[in-house]
């Protein structure tokens, strides 16, 4: 795609999230667009935040689950950018007026105390190279209209990220198999969801592992004090006003986030 289609395409992205009014899908206006089209689209998004003065603090993988493939029929993951605005302490409040259509999913978070560099990265390197884990529940908002997603739209749109709510982190590693975590998901305090560290490519770091090796594509790597999201537990549920949702990741510890008016 030329390259000024793409750049247009990010202003549109960049306009509809500044103003909060979604877009038409990407898919449906541009059917030629392809995935690398639409991580060059989320590349050019990421720099034009950097000039504005933003800086990256992590990454996120997105649709690690089969459930999530299925219905975009696609057969990978995808990822985002974090940036320093988006992070959110545990027990914040946000105003449900600076979202558009929001979405929350639990996650298991990692701290990394080295750098990820891409080809051949495994989980076992993963998992050497984490600090920290830390309970997460990331805040998802399409910039496309009622969420009308393409796997091309999500990941020009930055992986539909919004905000990445973050708890108290837990340096024990090996005092918690991740795989077989659990994780119960509360809205207004009714379970609404549970899931297991397992949903994420069959273990979160693996899900990392991928993200490393993905990103050598683009001479990216996973740096040191990075926040890395590896996907959500279960699937994604809505917020309204006044909402309350807590995830309970038993050992690991909770995180909460509420939404006014």
């Amino acid at each position: 795609m030329q390259k000024q289609v793409i750049s247009r395409l990010t202003e549109e992205l960049l306009e509809a999230e500044e103003k909060l009014t979604p877009v038409e899908p990407l898919s449906k206006r541009f059917p030629e667009l392809s995935v690398k089209d639409s991580y060059e689209i989320q590349l050019e998004w990421v720099e034009r935040k950097l000039e504005e003065g933003r800086v990256v603090i992590g990454k996120k993988v997105g649709l690690t689950s089969k459930a999530m493939q299925n219905m975009l029929g696609v057969d990978e993951p995808d990822y985002g950018h974090l940036l320093d605005h988006m992070k959110v302490d545990s027990g914040s409040v946000l105003s449900r007026k600076d979202f558009i259509k929001p979405k929350t999913e639990a996650e298991i978070g990692f701290i990394l105390k080295e750098d990820l560099r891409g080809p051949n990265v495994t989980y076992v390197d993963v998992l050497m190279a984490t600090e920290a884990i830390v309970p997460a529940l990331e805040i998802i908002d399409s910039r496309i209209e009622d969420w009308k997603i393409q796997l091309v739209d999500t990941v020009a749109d930055n992986g539909s990220s919004a905000r990445a709510v973050v708890g108290k982190p837990f340096y024990e590693m090996d005092q918690i198999d991740l795989r077989t975590l659990s994780m119960t998901l509360l809205k207004n305090g009714e379970v609404t969801a549970t899931g297991a560290g397992a949903a994420a490519l069959g273990h979160p770091a693996h899900a990392i592992a991928w993200l490393a090796n993905k990103l050598a594509d683009y001479n990216i790597s996973l740096k040191a004090g990075e926040l890395i999201l590896p996907g959500a537990l279960s699937a994604a549920i809505d917020i309204d006003p006044g909402d309350e949702v807590t995830a309970s990741f038993g050992k690991l510890g909770s995180v909460t986030i509420s939404f006014r008016d």
